[in-house]
């Protein structure tokens, strides 16, 4: 994987804190970088985001005590994509999203998502459900929730940031935002010594866009790690700083815009062959709208592509049944 110094323009590395400190100067510098970035690769990096390691480290390392259980202990939280609980092996093909009849990733899932019921009996049928937290585990629940506190208020930052990078009106998109459905993942890749050997074609995560609006990574560098697509370089290994989150606009933000920014398309390669016990894991937070929301262009010049309105998740669920194996 590439390290910190590696050069990578296309996908540059922002400090927040300009942002939020409120300098005009450095809001306006940020907004073009952040700008640029998402023309070519859908992706940048942050810093200065001021969650702190210790709760990205805690909510890791419960999550992997829940992953080492037994499969007969896992197997009482498992649910299908779009589920609140555990998605074991053989669960999720992301490929299937992009028309790809591939293997099933090599990778087990936690999965969460708005922990708020809704007001339209309908609109909770079908997008809320209590979160399942596994009670072997309990501080995961504690450190869990803490966590998408935290990254709730840094998406609304960024969706102010993304408005104002597009010369429109800071709360465009994070008004959209006030009760989200929202995604959490907790991706954990293990090695051949627990899969066993990678099918041909097969990935930890195969190539895909997300379908949301933002996406919130914490992830761990490894030689079978993220990889980020562009037109310039093709198949390149994602930059990594330890201190950033990655983030991605998703295949709803790329409308929103009428194409202007790219909804960044990414794989997680299988386990190396010359490292084929590593294990890695990803804490990933899907960003969302509120139910109900119309996803329309934004017009030119700003937009590029006039793409018919669409209903945020009626969208959002043909996707995820899209990649759902079985």
């Amino acid at each position: 994987m590439s390290d910190t110094n590696s050069p990578s323009p296309r996908i540059p590395t922002i400090d927040l804190r300009p942002w939020l400190d409120g300098d005009e100067d450095g809001r306006r510098e940020t907004a073009r970088t952040v700008d640029a970035a998402l023309r070519t690769a859908g992706f940048l990096l942050v810093t200065g985001h001021g969650v702190e390691d210790e709760l990205r480290d805690a909510v890791r390392e419960a999550a992997r005590a829940f992953f080492a259980l037994p499969a007969e202990v896992k197997a009482a939280y498992e649910v299908k994509v779009g589920g609140r609980g555990w998605l074991g092996p053989k669960a999720e093909a992301n490929g299937y999203s992009e028309g790809t009849e591939t293997p099933p990733d090599l990778k087990e899932s936690l999965t969460f998502a708005t922990d708020e019921p809704f007001e339209d009996p309908a609109v909770n049928a079908e997008w809320y459900a209590p979160n399942v937290w596994p009670a072997e585990i309990p501080e995961l629940r504690t450190r869990g929730e803490e966590y998408l506190e935290r990254m709730a208020a840094l998406e609304k930052e960024l969706l102010s940031l993304l408005g104002y990078a597009l010369g429109l009106e800071p709360d465009f998109f994070s008004r959209h935002m006030d009760h989200p459905t929202y995604g959490f993942n907790i991706n954990w890749y293990p090695g051949t010594d627990v899969i066993g050997e990678a099918e041909p074609g097969q990935f930890r995560i195969g190539p895909h866009t997300d379908f949301g609006t933002v996406t919130i990574l914490d992830r761990q560098a490894g030689k079978g790690g993220l990889q980020v697509y562009t037109d310039e370089g093709g198949w390149e290994d994602a930059p990594f700083d330890p201190a950033a989150f990655t983030i991605n606009i998703g295949d709803l933000m790329a409308r929103w815009t009428g194409d202007r920014w790219r909804s960044g398309r990414h794989r997680v390669l299988p386990p190396p062959t010359d490292a084929p016990a590593e294990e890695l894991m990803s804490l990933v937070y899907f960003g969302e709208c509120t139910p109900g929301t119309t996803v329309e262009s934004v017009p030119a010049p700003v937009g590029r592509v006039a793409y018919p309105p669409v209903d945020s998740h009626v969208y959002l669920r043909e996707k995820l049944d899209s990649i759902t194996v079985g």
